[in-house]
Formats: structure tokens, C-alpha cells, sequence
């Protein structure tokens, strides 16, 4: 995998359609496959990763292709790094790392990759979750941790990008959760 600069995200009705978009995307221009798969209520989600400019020509090949079709879509240019990690849920929290716990919660999967990276560039969080769509209802969840403050800034910054799109669910900051709310994690 060539080093993720970029993120484009296209979330479809139709899977079939999805299948195509993927396809197209990938022949559109150099780019890595992060996610393509049917998701809740019988949506599929492609995640792409790559430079801007190559995630940007995809994106656009996918948008021109897929036309109604569309949920929702999204690049990210210069994505913040931890936001990788978290949404392959590779992130491995130490009992210490466990702070105030911060929770966004999408209406759909590609609003939560918005909301993780605004939460990163924003405040000093450990993004430990980014989970999109799957077993959710189509939703998103983002999940951090850190100081109280940070986590609260994070968690602001994050909802506000989704609110502005119109899909927040919740928006919640724990500041000393019981160590059980991090068991998958610790």
C-alpha cells in the first residue's frame, strides 16, 4: 500500500451498483482498496486511500458513474494518520492510555470518517474506534479517548463537521467511564 495521504469514501443503495463504482474507481486512477463491502440495510461502502490528487481523480469517476445512487460521499485530503489505524480497528489501548471516553455517532458510515478526522486535527485524542456501518444500521460510530478537555474538543469538533451534514446522531463525552466501557480494548 502506497502511504495514505487522501481518503474518498462513496456509500451507495445499490450493491451492484457499488461493485461497478469499485471497479471504476480503481481503474480511474492509483489508489488502495481500505474498505469495499455491503453494509447495513443493503447499502455498499467503498473507502479508498492515496494521494489527493489520485483519490480526487477516483472519487470523481465513481460520482460521474454511480449517479443516483449516492448516499453519501466524501474526500478527506491529508487525513490525520491515526485516523488508519482506528478504522482498521488495529488500535490497542493501554490501561493507562484509558481516559475520558468520547463517542459520535453517524448516520452513515462515510459522515464518521469526516468526524474522526476533524476530531484528530483538533485535539491531543487517541482515536481507538472507527467502525462504519456494519451491524449498525448503516450508522457510523467514532470512538476516542484522552484528557477530559481534549476529549470534549474532539468530540466537539468531530460533531459539528457532522452536524453541518445533517447525519449527527449523538454526540457524547464520558469523563471517568467505568474500565469495562474499553474491555475490547484494554
Amino acid at each position: 500500500m502506497t502511504t495514505a495521504k487522501s481518503i474518498g469514501v462513496l456509500e451507495l443503495s445499490s450493491v451492484g451498483i457499488g461493485y461497478l463504482m469499485e471497479d471504476t474507481m480503481l481503474k480511474a486512477a492509483s489508489v488502495d482498496l481500505l474498505i469495499a463491502r455491503t453494509i447495513c440495510s443493503g447499502k455498499y461502502l467503498i473507502v479508498i486511500g492515496g494521494l489527493v490528487s489520485d483519490v480526487q481523480a477516483a472519487m470523481d469517476a465513481g460520482r460521474t458513474a454511480a449517479d443516483e445512487s449516492i448516499i453519501d460521499d466524501l474526500v478527506l485530503p491529508n487525513v490525520h494518520e491515526s485516523v488508519f489505524p482506528a478504522l482498521g480497528q488495529s488500535v490497542v489501548l493501554s490501561p493507562g492510555e484509558a481516559g475520558a471516553l468520547g463517542v459520535i455517532e453517524t448516520f452513515s458510515g462515510t459522515s464518521a470518517l469526516a468526524a474522526a478526522d476533524a476530531a484528530a486535527k483538533a485535539a491531543r485524542i487517541t482515536l481507538f474506534r472507527i467502525h462504519v456501518a456494519m451491524a449498525l444500521g448503516g450508522k457510523g460510530i467514532v470512538m476516542m479517548t484522552g484528557t477530559v478537555a481534549d476529549v470534549r474538543a474532539g468530540v466537539q469538533a468531530g460533531a459539528e463537521v457532522v452536524r453541518e451534514r445533517g447525519l449527527l446522531v449523538s454526540e457524547i463525552v464520558i469523563p471517568r467511564p467505568q474500565r469495562e466501557l474499553f474491555s475490547d480494548y484494554l
